[in-house]
């Protein structure tokens, strides 16, 4: 199975720990955060991988020369000119879900480097098998500034306001629901993706995934959310979430099978 590792970001939030290197290589309890997310995608099955880069990307592959690449094949997707947001980076990156004519055609994980979970990665992807998603968006019902809305069948509606829960989208088309029905919930950083998605990104240069999200909806693609309320979720984007993850790894065992919904 095949994986893309979003990276390429500068890592701003962190500072001063990115000032001299980038936010994937930024440790935690001894290890990269970079390592932690291709640990956790392996132990999932994944056995190739794509991972965009940017700020000290040379950093990056020399880290993974290092590393023996963690025997797995690992390809770089350098944005040298400019960073090509969440679409964008994909977008360049497609060749390598598209290269084998014989697995082309099956699902891939799309991850955020900066994310630590117990997600059971296993069950989001039966999920979207089951429901021939084109794209599945692990979610949470948790506090943010940016939540995405979702309709009873869990399809992507459009995206939260941050002072009310207003519908917006890239269509005229009237919601078959209001506003007030729909459901707020987080993004946790997680995609499960089908290579058909990748010819319908018709946008160009950088641009975030989300939009193409909301596009593809409101033209009745599936888009749909995977509910993980009860899993260890955390973000990673300032030194003091990094401090609490610490503690938190003395508690939470990302590799154990049976912390995977805990």
């Amino acid at each position: 199975m095949k994986a893309m590792i979003l990276a390429a970001g500068l890592g701003t939030r962190l500072r001063p720990l990115t000032g001299t290197r980038p936010k994937a290589l930024v440790e935690l309890n001894g290890r990269t955060l970079l390592e932690i997310t291709i640990r956790r995608l392996q132990s999932f099955g994944v056995t190739e991988a794509i991972i965009n880069v940017h700020h000290f990307a040379d950093m990056v592959e020399a880290y993974l020369q290092s590393k023996n690449n963690f025997n797995m094949r690992l390809e770089i997707s350098c944005e040298d000119d400019q960073l090509l947001d969440t679409g964008g980076g994909l977008k360049k990156a497609a060749w390598f879900f598209e290269e084998n004519s014989a697995t082309s055609g099956e699902p891939f994980f799309l991850h955020n480097v900066d994310i630590l979970s117990t997600i059971d990665l296993n069950a989001m992807l039966q999920f979207h098998k089951q429901n021939q998603a084109l794209a599945t968006l692990a979610v949470q019902s948790r506090p943010s500034s940016r939540q995405l809305l979702f309709k009873s069948d869990l399809q992507l509606a459009g995206r939260a306001e941050s002072e009310s829960p207003i519908a917006t989208s890239h269509s005229s088309r009237p919601l078959s629901q209001t506003s007030s029905s729909l459901l707020p919930l987080a993004f946790s950083g997680i995609h499960v993706l089908s290579p058909r998605l990748l010819p319908l990104l018709t946008e160009t240069g950088p641009f975030p995934i989300m939009d193409s999200y909301l596009r593809l909806s409101f033209q009745d693609q599936k888009i749909l959310a995977f509910r993980h309320d009860h899993s260890y979720w955390r973000d990673l984007g300032k030194p003091a979430d990094l401090a609490q993850a610490a503690l938190d790894l003395q508690q939470v065992d990302l590799f154990d099978p049976t912390a995977r919904n805990s």
